[in-house]
């Protein structure tokens, strides 16, 4: 037997292998209750790890500015109206999540727990698809734009074994829309230029794209053909392109049109069922109260103010708040009580906020509590009796998109069998049903 020969044949019985495992491939718990309130959801990644205690968790202590004018919202818990204009003066439809904990106090380990709901274990870390990519395989690729957005760089782990159709699509924003959707070099022909070559590059590969002997080229295959879905397409097109006033209201940061596309993304209805903002410059360590150094609180908290407040403001308007689930949390906490030496707090796992709004969220409250100095949770607040973690988290953003979150999948490539959440199906981990009206 000839080497190709051989190589070609072992590809078609491991193809044949997949095949016959796709019967029973997913494994199912029965009675699994599920909201499914939400069509998209928007996640806003707060990457670095935000001071719970000067954000979501705010306390009257000695660590604060002058300037930081804390109040009591509408919705019955403490905001900053420094920080937090916008968010304060919607603070009915806010559910703020006090009691929130991680594992991990590393950033990098952090952020892969905060995308999976798994710990970074190296082993398993190649067969651990993000959440965008579970959402994007649950909900399906419904339209020409791929389920799975992500925006504003980081770094996202994307499908993995699930395939190129589920990896998420990274462009690079600008106010004049993505520059690769079309090319125009032969005016109205340059379509139908484009639609022949396409075919003659998939009459030339017909074999190949039939006889993978590689599981990447196979995802990239697949993610070749959800790309030309998006050529010379307007509905398209317009996701990624917005107005000057657009950028005034949401602002002329990395944030503000970020969140502008996301906006436009729900708004298309084309396909697209999670977006992954990733807004970084978080772990301040140092001089995080003084305007004139950067990244500082001030200028980071309120680009992201303003960004989700017209956010919220324009998918109420559309009237899609209701079906869009928007979480904004980052990786864990940072130290608690008094500033450390150079004015910045430190990493800290043991308490940590998250917010939710839209998606059948119930607003204008805030689950849990953490101690004065905000050091760890003292009043878990909901059901579970514990602390809320990033497999709760998951499972309940999981069933606000109406996906059964005790699911598991044994067609990985080492025949492990992956589960959506460790230790759903036994009870460990469940949704906060308090978040839910």
């Amino acid at each position: 037997m000839k080497r190709r020969t051989f190589l070609t044949t072992a590809a078609g019985i491991a193809a044949f292998q997949t095949a016959i495992r796709r019967g029973d491939a997913e494994v199912v718990a029965p009675g699994a209750r599920v909201r499914n309130t939400a069509r998209a959801c928007i996640f806003i990644n707060l990457n670095g790890a935000p001071s719970h205690l000067d954000t979501f968790d705010p306390k009257d202590g000695p660590w604060n500015p002058t300037d930081i004018d804390l109040q009591t919202t509408s919705g019955g818990f403490v905001l900053s109206k420094t920080i937090f204009p916008s968010l304060s003066k919607m603070a009915s439809q806010l559910c703020v999540l006090k009691s929130v904990t991680s594992w991990e106090a590393a950033h990098e380990r952090g952020q892969f727990y905060l995308q999976t709901a798994h710990p970074s274990n190296p082993a398993f870390a190649s067969e651990t698809p993000g959440m965008g990519a579970i959402i994007s395989l649950e909900k399906g690729a419904q339209g020409p734009l791929p389920p799975f957005l992500s925006l504003n760089g980081g770094l996202v782990q994307g499908s993995k074994f699930l395939g190129g159709l589920y990896e998420p699509l990274t462009p690079g924003l600008s106010r004049t829309g993505l520059s690769t959707l079309e090319h125009n070099f032969y005016g109205t022909a340059s379509a139908p230029r484009f639609e022949d070559k396409f075919a003659l590059l998939n009459r030339l590969d017909e074999v190949n794209k039939s006889r993978f002997l590689d599981e990447g080229v196979s995802a990239h295959a697949s993610y070749y053909d959800s790309a030309k879905r998006m050529m010379y397409n307007t509905s398209i097109a317009d996701v990624f392109k917005w107005t000057v006033d657009d950028e005034g209201r949401y602002g002329p940061t990395s944030i503000g049109r970020s969140c502008i596309t996301a906006r436009n993304a729900v708004r298309a209805k084309n396909g697209c069922s999670f977006v992954n903002i990733t807004y970084g410059g978080w772990d301040m360590h140092q001089q995080m109260f003084d305007r004139n150094y950067q990244p500082n609180i001030y200028t980071l908290a309120g680009d992201l103010d303003r960004a989700v407040g017209a956010l919220v403001e324009d998918l109420q308007g559309a009237g899609l708040l209701g079906s869009t689930l928007i979480v904004i949390m980052g990786e864990f906490g940072r130290t608690p009580g008094p500033l450390n030496s150079r004015g910045g707090r430190d990493h800290h796992k043991d308490a940590m906020s998250a917010v939710m709004l839209g998606g059948g969220v119930r607003g204008g409250q805030a689950i849990g509590e953490t101690a004065p100095d905000g050091s760890k949770v003292i009043t878990p607040g909901w059901s579970g009796n514990r602390a809320i973690l990033m497999e709760d988290i998951a499972c309940t953003i999981y069933s606000a998109l109406g996906i059964d979150y005790t699911k598991s999948l044994t067609d990985t490539p080492s025949g492990r069998k992956f589960e959506y959440v460790q230790y759903a199906t036994e009870g460990r981990y469940v949704p906060v049903e308090e978040v839910f009206a």
